[in-house]
């Protein structure tokens, strides 16, 4: 089983405490988002792997010595200013951050999420050239390589529609983009790849490749299951343990934040002692412990396989 932490909210950044605890009480609860009743209980010693999606990852560096699985950083890292992500913290002390991740975990392990590329009169395709080179140059010989996306249409995006002012990207400005990023990362070595995104960039030595495939992950935990399934971009199944609507950074482009307004209230249901990121058990809740189905069915198989021989 593989965790991700998160991509429902900034767990890192916001929630480090309450993880840490987590961690150390050997297991988490998480609400499913659409049936609220249900509660998946996820032990720590079926975890095999954990992803760190985060835009500040400086509250988790101390405790990295205390994670025993293998870890994986993803670091979003966008030229924004505080128009549009109104609360993150300053990218200077980002790049300080990653570089000390680098060395703690390995840069094989670091990945920067330049995402998403958003167009308005202010972050021009030339604005992204000069902060694109910029990050590439700080970065180079630090980081594993660089995810870019384009921004898309979520919920928060129409809510934000008058400060976000968008250009609507179209097939030259996907290809400028494209041929501008890629070359900057072939000029500073750093890979540069999507992943999902519909606009095929190749050409522009822009790898079109999952964020985390199934192949990442047997190079990290040596194990690979038959029954270990991917996700339609082919990133490798992840469970995510966060809940939406609870991101403090309050970015416009967010698709985890689609009720801005309940962010607040959200916020003050946290108990870092409790086994949920937001609220508490209840009576009615019903919680089901969540296995490493794929680790048992193999195994299952193989026990049946050893059988058959026996048999023989």
């Amino acid at each position: 089983m593989i965790l991700n932490v998160s991509g429902r909210t900034d767990i890192v950044a916001f929630y480090t405490p309450w993880f840490i605890n987590r961690y150390k009480e050997g297991f988490v609860d998480v609400r499913n988002p659409f049936v609220p009743k249900k509660i998946s209980r996820i032990y720590f010693n079926e975890v095999e792997m954990i992803v760190f999606c985060t835009k500040n990852p400086l509250p988790i560096m101390p405790f990295l010595d205390e994670i025993k699985q293998p870890i994986i950083f993803q670091i979003t890292l966008t030229p924004y200013k505080k128009d549009i992500e109104p609360n993150v913290i300053e990218k200077e002390k980002i790049i300080k951050a990653i570089k000390e991740i680098s060395k703690k975990v390995g840069k094989e392990n670091v990945y920067i999420r330049y995402d998403p590329i958003l167009i308005n009169q202010i972050y021009t395709i030339d604005y992204h050239k000069k902060a694109f080179l910029k990050l590439c140059s700080l970065l180079k010989g630090d980081i594993a390589g660089i995810i870019i996306s384009f921004i898309d249409v979520y919920k928060n995006v129409l809510n934000n529609a008058k400060d976000l002012k968008l250009k609507e990207l179209k097939k030259e400005d996907y290809e400028k983009l494209g041929k501008t990023l890629g070359e900057i990362g072939k000029n500073c070595h750093v890979a540069i790849q999507t992943c999902f995104e519909k606009i095929d960039l190749t050409k522009y030595h822009i790898e079109n490749k999952p964020c985390v495939s199934k192949n990442m992950a047997l190079l990290r935990t040596g194990k690979k299951y038959k029954l270990w399934s991917a996700r339609k971009c082919g990133c490798v199944e992840m469970v995510d343990i966060g809940t939406y609507n609870t991101c403090s950074h309050l970015c416009k482009y967010c698709y985890a934040n689609y009720q801005e307004k309940e962010v607040l209230k959200n916020q003050k249901k946290h108990d870092p002692n409790s086994s949920l990121l937001i609220g508490n058990i209840v009576e009615e809740d019903q919680i089901t412990i969540r296995k490493n189905k794929r680790a048992e069915l193999d195994l299952q198989k193989k026990r049946v396989n050893k059988n058959e021989e026996e048999n023989l």
